[in-house]
């Protein structure tokens, strides 16, 4: 083809192209055809790249595009650090940081933090830490976009004193603003309690900002964490007032359905959880969770089948719910089976805290000799929690002997780990 008209290459482009085969074929069609020299083919172009599933096709391909423009341009550099991996994102930006050729605008700053924000860590942290001096000093701080990436940003590197500096200081909040400092504190059960404190804040509030479903699903998981029941029906009660129908919407549905099975009122949440009109993955392993904790393995298991009329495949959080529950419940024999039913029927790969459970339940039922054989026959290799948990059935039983081979187990671990720490 050697004539590629603007416009079908836009809808080319806006298309998902799954592979890199597709994609530069398109590439080789705009090439020829002598469109691409618009900004935005060269960012759509950066986009679909991005999108591509292979990491290293995205970032050479990505950065070919980009660099074969005819002269610098902010508009492909902010799509360039929006798209690619964060790690590359922040490269990109301090390569022209040193350049000092392009300067940069509010949506520069708003993409390099959420890329540092997508990498929590203490080099990121302080990477961070001086994107936020040097918006400081190039006055963009007063930016209410940046200012609530920065907000984001913190809050993900659990630099909490920070982000609620940075929120406190702000002249402007929007619901995005209140989110992102909520959200943060929710992320961390230590600061549950500040977040349902914020939500107060934030109802009272002269400038009249109102919660959004998001608010309202991180508030119901701050009650959850921290078992608080009334706070949790207020919640739920200021819910029901406003615009919500919470059936209605899944998400707050099954926020309600998670706090009410760990506040320790699991009929209400059974209540709620029938009452829903859409149910997705998650308030089915909610709801499997709070029979779990209240020790109704019988119910839990109910509820697969269920699951299974319904067509919903249960994932691997599901079934650490459900063996759980078959733990907490002595179904022992049930339980066995579940666990070999998790990759012959759904095709889950068991993980640690599956086998967790499955040895769990086997020593507080007295099986503590077949927990063992049950540790020793693992296609993965056990970690130290295993062998603690079988310890303390060995104490309890008054097994010393076994006690000691399971000790040697444990003790072997640790001076592994040890070893490689040391390394």
């Amino acid at each position: 083809m050697h004539h590629l008209p603007r416009v079908r290459a836009l809808s080319l482009l806006n298309l998902k192209l799954k592979s890199t085969h597709q994609l530069k074929r398109t590439h080789a069609q705009l090439i020829t055809s002598g469109l691409l020299k618009s900004p935005t083919l060269y960012a759509k172009l950066i986009q679909q790249y991005c999108a591509l599933s292979d990491p290293q096709s995205t970032n050479l391909y990505a950065h070919f595009v980009f660099k074969h423009f005819d002269e610098p341009n902010l508009f492909l550099l902010n799509t360039l650090i929006r798209c690619t991996q964060p790690k590359d994102s922040i490269l990109v930006f301090a390569n022209w940081v040193s350049k000092a050729t392009l300067f940069f605008d509010d949506f520069t700053y708003k993409f390099v933090l959420g890329a540092c924000a997508r990498l929590p860590s203490v080099s990121t942290l302080l990477v961070g830490s001086q994107i936020h001096a040097r918006i400081i000093k190039h006055d963009v701080i007063s930016n209410i976009l940046v200012q609530t990436t920065l907000v984001h940003f913190y809050a993900s590197n659990k630099d909490f004193v920070s982000a609620r500096r940075v929120f406190d200081e702000m002249a402007v909040k929007n619901s995005v603003t209140w989110n992102a400092m909520i959200t943060g504190y929710c992320s961390q059960r230590e600061s549950a309690r500040d977040a349902l404190v914020l939500f107060r804040d934030m109802l009272d509030d002269v400038c009249g900002v109102k919660p959004t479903d998001t608010t309202m699903v991180c508030v119901l998981s701050a009650a959850s964490q921290l078992g608080v029941l009334e706070t949790g029906a207020c919640v739920h009660g200021y819910i029901e007032k406003t615009i919500w129908v919470p059936h209605n919407d899944v998400f707050i549905g099954t926020g309600l359905v998670d706090m009410y099975s760990k506040c320790g009122c699991v009929d209400d949440a059974l209540s709620i959880f029938k009452r829903m009109k859409e149910k997705n993955i998650l308030t089915w392993t909610a709801m499997a969770t709070g029979l779990a904790i209240h020790g109704k393995g019988n119910e839990a298991l109910e509820l697969l089948d269920v699951m299974e009329a319904y067509g919903i495949k249960p994932n691997a959080v599901t079934f650490t719910s459900l063996l759980s529950a078959c733990c907490h419940s002595g179904l022992v024999e049930e339980g066995l089976h579940l666990f070999h039913m998790m990759k012959s029927n759904f095709d889950v790969m068991p993980q640690m805290q599956h086998y967790g459970c499955i040895v769990d339940m086997l020593s507080r039922r007295g099986y503590w000799k077949e927990a063992y054989e049950f540790i020793v026959g693992m296609p993965v290799e056990p970690d130290a929690v295993l062998w603690r948990s079988l310890l303390s059935a060995c104490k309890v039983h008054g097994d010393v002997a076994m006690g000691e081979k399971v000790g040697k187990k444990l003790l072997h671990i640790q001076s592994a780990q040890t070893c490689a720490d040391l390394l």
